[in-house]
């Protein structure tokens, strides 16, 4: 039995949606899942459930902030047996044509964050997501109508506050879409391992040149990630 995820691998689908947050773990089985799902995880507040989307059996597990926290995750998820992972999360959105709640499909994920590029024991290192996820992501997304969707490069940040107030700028200015915390550990440890990975991600903060950020007001930010998870709930499955 792994460490942290304290479940059998009976207990996990093969399909795993990972948000970071436990809560939207718990929102996401209540919300999203067919009736008669169940909690599997309860290690550490890393909530985990399992059941059924449109009859069809799907995880949802929390990973926590950060590379080294979903590292962990996605290790023991893998364990258990998960041959697919899906994060479903948020990202600050870099380019200008973006807006709050924008849908952003990361096919790669720059690691600006070491953890990656340690697990993968080279100096750079982009890992990139499973092409056929991806590819129906974005399909599923625009014909949901769920506003403006973005696909291509995001960047893995280790680091939430930044005090360098370039940082932005730089990845901007080398076309990455958003910046997040997780996606790269999971692309990496997914290429190592050998199976699917895909990162869907709602704007919830705009990001300027100078460091400074514009926040999704709660309500907006509510209605994209529902969007989203129903997006990732069906990719996830497909």
């Amino acid at each position: 039995m792994p460490i942290h995820l304290r479940a059998d691998e009976s207990d996990y689908a093969p399909n795993v949606l990972c948000p970071g947050d436990p809560v939207r773990a718990q929102y996401i089985a209540e919300t999203f899942f067919d009736s008669g799902f169940r909690q599997v995880n309860a290690e550490r507040g890393m909530l985990g459930f399992t059941g059924t989307f449109d009859g069809k059996p799907i995880s949802v597990q929390s990973t926590g902030m950060g590379s080294p926290s979903a590292g962990i995750v996605f290790e023991e998820l893998i364990m258990l047996g998960a041959k697919r992972l899906v994060r479903v999360g948020t990202c600050g959105g870099l380019q200008a044509d973006m807006k709050m709640g924008d849908t952003v499909i990361g096919i790669s994920a720059s690691a600006d964050d070491s953890t990656p590029l340690r697990y993968a024991q080279m100096p750079g290192y982009a890992p990139s997501a499973t092409f056929a996820l991806a590819e129906t992501a974005a399909q599923l997304s625009r014909e949901s109508g769920a506003g403006a969707v973005h696909t291509g490069a995001i960047v893995t940040s280790g680091i939430f506050y930044d005090p360098d107030p370039d940082t932005f700028g730089r990845w901007k200015r080398l076309g990455h879409l958003g910046v997040e915390m997780e996606a790269a550990m999971m692309y990496t440890i997914a290429a190592v391992k050998g199976i699917e990975a895909l990162a869907i991600m709602t704007v919830s903060d705009i990001l300027g040149d100078d460091g400074s950020a514009v926040r999704i007001s709660d309500e907006d930010l509510k209605a994209g990630v529902d969007r989203m998870m129903q997006i990732g709930c069906r990719v996830a499955v497909s």
